[in-house]
């Protein structure tokens, strides 16, 4: 059995990446991009989102691209789902995780999915009820994601309260894991040590703790610093820095899934990820999405030598 990598990476670049852009993107091309990240060795990728095309576009074609994906056994394929009938569609097209999403803000979480947070936990139950109901060998895992856990965009400020309260939700509904949302970009490594202790306090030592950033201040991957100082050894990111969230206003995109694995193989630790083969995957996304959108101090610079030397 192969050795298991010291950090997790989830790719969420065919979902998060993809979700806010002004462009359609092929669904071959998606399929494309999903295989290559496979490829690479990606253990986990969030492929699309089980969500109204009116609402967002993008993802017109999920069923198509998730029926796709699914092919790839090495990786576990999940879908964000905003509510119990996104997650009915999920479930019912075989997917290995179902990340559910609530918003520690509000604001953001009526801007989001149109119910209040009390509605949105409700929802949640129903998921994890329904999930229950399926054979042992056939129930997706359920991760429980705190959208704008450091801030909010329209709220601004977001107490540790407000986070702990749906984390704890979460946890008494039996999520199978939490994710840390940093959903417009606002947290620094203080704000991510603080939140994800007390996170961990409110939720035990027996619950998965993950964390998604988006890179809007700069800080990502400072950030990701701080969480691993915090004991999180899972992260989301997305090749090229691709995403933002539409009912988030000045949100960018997610902290790059290539400096990511560069840093933290260089600090040492093992992602299990082929770099040169995630690489690659900037020649997909250029052929569809404009140049404003994709980002990476890689891409730029080259990888360099010391890192090809370690190889």
């Amino acid at each position: 059995m192969a050795h298991a990598p010291d950090v997790h990476i989830c790719e969420v670049a065919p979902r998060d990446g993809l979700q806010n852009l002004d462009v359609f993107v092929p669904t071959d091309a998606k399929c494309a991009l999903i295989d290559t990240i496979a490829a690479a060795g990606v253990r986990e990728i969030d492929a699309g989102s089980f969500v109204p095309p009116k609402v967002v576009p993008q993802f017109a074609d999920v069923d198509a691209v998730m029926a796709h994906a699914l092919t790839h056994k090495s990786a576990t394929i999940g879908a964000l789902v905003p509510n119990p009938k996104g997650a009915e569609r999920a479930i019912g097209a075989g997917v290995n995780a179902v990340y559910f999403v609530i918003s520690a803000s509000e604001t953001h979480n009526r801007a989001n999915v149109r119910r209040t947070v009390d509605e949105q936990i409700e929802g949640f139950r129903a998921v994890r009820a329904a999930i229950d109901t399926r054979p042992v060998g056939q129930r997706p895992q359920l991760m429980g994601a705190i959208s704008t856990s450091f801030g909010c965009s329209l709220e601004g400020e977001v107490s540790e309260a407000a986070v702990c309260r749906v984390a704890s939700a979460f946890a008494e509904a039996r999520a199978d894991e939490i994710g840390l949302a940093d959903t417009v970009g606002y947290a620094t490594p203080r704000s991510v040590g603080q939140i994800v202790t007390a996170v961990r306090r409110e939720v035990g030592p027996q619950m998965t703790l993950r964390l998604h950033l988006h890179d809007t201040l700069g800080a990502g991957l400072a950030n990701a610093v701080a969480g691993l100082e915090a004991g999180i050894r899972r992260f989301d990111a997305a090749v090229s820095g691709l995403g933002g969230c539409p009912f988030a206003p000045g949100a960018r995109g997610n902290i790059v899934t290539e400096d990511l694995v560069f840093m933290l193989e260089r600090m040492g630790l093992s992602t299990g990820i082929d770099l040169d083969r995630l690489m690659q995957t900037r020649e997909i996304l250029a052929r569809h999405i404009p140049a404003k959108h994709l980002t990476g101090h890689l891409h730029e610079a080259g990888v360099p030598k010391v890192l090809r030397s370690a190889a």
